[in-house]
């Protein structure tokens, strides 16, 4: 891919998508450029990954067919304010964050523009990640494609209509700190029954690596895996009716709306 790849703002996320990047053999290092703000962080990652970094944003702007925004929320139209005159006018803007819409960026460059709205999770970290992505009518089909290969690169790729993003966080963005939550508690349970740490936090994330395979690989309903693996009379119904009983659905289920409501208000900031 001939592109150059920009980044504002270089943390954890950002970095976990310059890395699957660079090591899926899609983009060399010499094809991604980063601003930051500090010299140390600055000398950190050009030694990390290779890339070419800068203190002002401007200049990636100015470089970057694809730019991706990988900025807090609260920062995004300070950013787009202080760059909007440099990007080029038919880059690609990729935005990572909770409920900025493309609408808002286009609005905030005073002009139409090529917006592309992603929702990516920390499991991009270690190439098994899930981004979501919608479009504004800007994006050709050719640009669509780009942008997949690039996100495809540190995992799955899930293309939706804009309308949906808003529940992204709560079902793969956010919902990796629940699934840690449960490990850390099964392995808590392990530890009570007298394994070590560190066995029990094998066994546990495993299990749940498992558990998600069968349910991406067989295609099967997860309450007919479940049924599998429940036989009558059995320890495991035996452990997910104290599941019922104490709202295991339920509370995800709240902690989902939760989620859900915290982005539209982030949304309306």
């Amino acid at each position: 891919m001939e592109k150059k790849i920009g980044f504002i703002g270089f943390g954890k996320m950002a970095q976990a998508m310059a890395g699957g990047m660079i090591s899926s053999g899609l983009i060399s290092p010499d094809q991604i450029i980063a601003s930051m703000r500090t010299e140390k962080t600055r000398l950190y990652v050009e030694k990390q990954y290779g890339i070419h970094t800068f203190s002002s944003n401007s200049d990636v702007a100015k470089a970057a067919d694809v730019l991706f925004l990988a900025v807090a929320p609260y920062s995004y139209f300070e950013v787009i304010e202080e760059v909007k005159e440099f990007v080029k006018p038919d880059a690609i803007i990729v935005t990572i964050a909770a409920g900025i819409t493309t609408e808002d960026v286009e609005h905030a460059f005073g002009k139409q523009m090529k917006v592309v709205r992603t929702m990516p999770n920390t499991p991009s970290l270690v190439g098994a990640g899930m981004t979501a992505v919608s479009v504004n009518d800007e994006i050709t089909d050719d640009e669509l494609q780009t942008v997949e290969e690039l996100l495809g690169s540190f995992g799955k790729v899930e293309v939706i209509v804009e309308s949906q993003m808003d529940a992204i966080p709560a079902i793969s963005g956010s919902s990796p700190a629940y699934v840690y939550m449960m490990i850390e508690a099964m392995a808590d349970g392990g530890v009570v029954q007298g394994l070590s740490r560190d066995q029990s936090y094998r066994l546990a994330a495993q299990a749940v690596l498992g558990a998600a395979q069968m349910v991406l690989e067989t295609g099967k309903h997860p309450g007919e895996l479940k049924d599998q693996v429940t036989s009558p009379g059995g320890a495991t119904i035996a452990a997910v009716a104290t599941l019922e009983q104490e709202r295991f659905r339920g509370a995800v289920l709240a902690a989902m709306e939760s989620c859900t409501e915290k982005v539209k208000k982030l949304g309306k900031k």
